[in-house]
């Protein structure tokens, strides 16, 4: 008997179910799409299905990207066109590789300032987030100074690390960048970031781009998180300048995978033999370090956009 190919092809050329409902097809655009495809190429409806999946797989990607606030998520194409549609503003967190005490890893800082300053960007909406500068001053090397008693701390000189601030600012001006801004989770550099943003802006006076040292994130952590801390039931011998309550529990707060919580408490108590200055990081929480990121990041963004009004258009 010879196969009746006409109704296989009738058959094969059926829409799928979801295609039709009921006697009345379907009018979704992909539904519009599909039957067209199926009727002019005799696409199968399994083969369009995929070939919709890739092209929402791409859609995804390119969406993804656009939402990411991270410099370094973007392709040079898609970083023109944001700063083409209004997104100005580049922030530079500044971090450090160095000893935070047996408690805390040495990325304490990195980790920290990103975190901080993809919140900060977030809530001014108009801002992107250049990668963490992780070397920074931290001591000398010969003798040893500082954190640099502890393995693990890198440092460079001040006058390099105010050239590598210089030279990202000339490369955010070059691509189109309004606002250049620096905020810094180290206290040793603050007086470094304000240099540079001094210089520049002197030199850029007829332009209308503008360097930002934003002091104010790392003044947060030193007056108003601290009296926070204090009216929420820490003890002022508690908080510490380094690795003590108030430090720990902002790593807490925001990535508690840096801090070892068995080595918080253990015996005998963490000093300054250990890297912790002033301090004592036993009861540090979560909790306590939620009110420090929810200050810093209201505060800095404030300053950044009382910058911003007063910048020359």
């Amino acid at each position: 008997m010879i196969p009746n190919l006409r109704g296989r092809r009738r058959h094969a050329e059926t829409p799928a179910p979801g295609l039709i409902a009921g006697n009345r097809r379907t009018s979704g655009p992909v539904q519009r799409i599909a039957r067209r495809l199926i009727a002019r190429h005799g696409f199968t409806f399994a083969g369009i299905v995929v070939g919709l999946w890739f092209l929402s797989g791409l859609a995804s990607a390119a969406n993804a990207a656009n939402a990411s606030v991270f410099l370094e998520d973007q392709t040079w194409t898609e970083l023109r066109d944001r700063i083409n549609a209004g997104t100005t503003t580049i922030i530079v967190p500044i971090g450090g590789t160095e000893q935070s005490g047996p408690a805390m890893a040495l990325g304490k800082h990195n980790v920290r300032v990103k975190f901080l300053a993809e919140k900060i960007a977030g809530q001014l909406g108009n801002a992107l987030v250049a990668p963490v500068i992780s070397y920074v001053p931290e001591g000398t090397i010969d003798p040893p100074s500082a954190h640099m008693r502890f393995p693990g701390t890198i440092t460079i000189s001040d006058e390099i690390f105010e050239q590598l601030l210089a030279s990202a600012a000339r490369s955010f001006r070059l691509h189109g960048f309004k606002t250049i801004v620096l905020i810094g989770d180290h206290g040793g550099y603050q007086a470094d970031e304000r240099h540079v943003a001094d210089r520049l802006n002197a030199e850029w006076s007829k332009s209308p781009v503008r360097v930002f040292a934003a002091l104010q994130y790392y003044q947060i952590t030193q007056g108003a998180y601290v009296d926070k801390l204090l009216s929420a039931g820490a003890r002022q011998s508690e908080i510490g300048t380094h690795a003590g309550l108030a430090d720990t529990s902002l790593m807490l707060a925001i990535d508690p995978s840096m801090v070892r919580k068995d080595r918080l408490a253990a015996a005998p108590k963490l000093d300054a033999g250990d890297g912790v200055y002033g301090g004592d990081p036993a009861r540090s929480s979560a909790e306590f370090g939620q009110l420090g990121v929810d200050m810093i990041v209201s505060g800095t963004t404030e300053a950044i956009r009382e910058f911003a009004r007063q910048q020359p258009k």
